[in-house]
């Protein structure tokens, strides 16, 4: 068994190399989370002008509901809580409706909104 740490604050360099390892992969994953994020804001601010354009809700509670449902399987196959998934869907979930009602709101009132 290595000894991580000798008790002076020296670390055992393979223990270091192994963590160095270990932290790539997730900012990695960090920038790819991120990546996706910004794809799907893009794709729901086109929802909310088009719901903007057609004087639709910028709330759609029965598929919010569905989708919290449908993430809480796919957390539950992957062996991520279902809880913390629906908690960060539901985060989005609230990001996304500020959205379609701001891009409602510049509808009515004739001005542009852009994507953030």
């Amino acid at each position: 068994m290595t000894i991580s740490n000798t008790g002076n604050g020296d670390v055992d360099p393979a223990v270091r190399e192994e963590l160095a390892r270990l932290r790539d992969s997730i900012d990695n994953i960090d920038a790819a989370v991120v990546h996706m994020l910004a794809e799907r804001f893009k794709a729901t601010q086109q929802v909310g002008h088009l719901k903007a354009r057609h004087q639709l809700p910028p709330a759609d509670p029965a598929r919010e509901a569905r989708q919290i449902e449908r993430l809480r399987t796919l957390a539950e196959n992957a062996k991520l809580d279902p809880a913390f998934a629906e908690k960060f869907l539901n985060f989005i979930i609230a990001e996304v409706i500020r959205h379609h009602e701001r891009i409602a709101e510049d509808t009515v009132n004739g001005t542009t909104t852009t994507a953030d």
